[in-house]
């Protein structure tokens, strides 16, 4: 039988790693973008590109404050005045301390993270898998928006990157992890 302790460490080791992978995307995505799609007026009232990707950066440092505030807290952009190397800096440090929070809540080594705050009208839930599932799923969410935001606007992504951000053995690699390429191993599967 498996240790409860064995299995939040596995899952905080993994969890901060799926994040990385997460940030990856976001990266690849601003990386490819072309300049004239960053501050784009969309029709509506939608949201520019640039808005998008400091709402993300913006939502981390209030996860990060609320659930982990003994952690240092990256500061907040500004939509206003944002540029895609800010921004990039940004999301980078925000997943760090995202990163450091999961660590702490998943890792099993009694760190400080007992509530995962999503904000300060919700409840707070207990640690777990949904903490990273919720952090997960508002990310992909506002990266489809980018993705359908930037074709719309007539700037669509290259191929490479809008299929890129599906090849996770790839993103692993390009965001020096080894956490897939030992699952794999494990699983009988070998890289030459």
């Amino acid at each position: 039988m498996v240790s409860q302790h064995k299995v939040h460490t596995q899952l905080g080791q993994a969890a901060v790693q799926i994040f990385a992978a997460n940030d990856r995307m976001n990266q690849m995505l601003i990386e490819h973008l072309d300049p004239n799609a960053w501050r784009a007026k969309p029709p509506g009232k939608a949201r520019t590109i640039v808005a998008i990707f400091t709402h993300m950066h913006n939502v981390r440092t209030k996860w990060v404050r609320l659930t982990a505030p003994h952690l240092k807290v990256p500061g907040q952009l500004n939509r206003a005045h944002c540029t895609p190397q800010q921004a990039r800096a940004g999301l980078s440090e925000s997943a760090a301390r995202c990163a450091e929070m999961l660590a702490e809540a998943l890792g099993g080594s009694g760190g400080r993270v007992e509530k995962f705050r999503r904000d300060g009208w919700a409840p707070p839930w207990p640690v777990g898998p949904e903490m990273l599932c919720y952090m997960l799923c508002h990310e992909a969410h506002h990266r489809g928006q980018v993705c359908m935001l930037a074709h719309q606007l007539g700037f669509p992504l290259p191929n490479k990157v809008a299929y890129g951000i599906w090849n996770w053995e790839k993103l692993w690699k390009s965001a020096g992890l080894r956490w897939w390429r030992h699952r794999a191993e494990l699983s009988g599967v070998r890289f030459v």
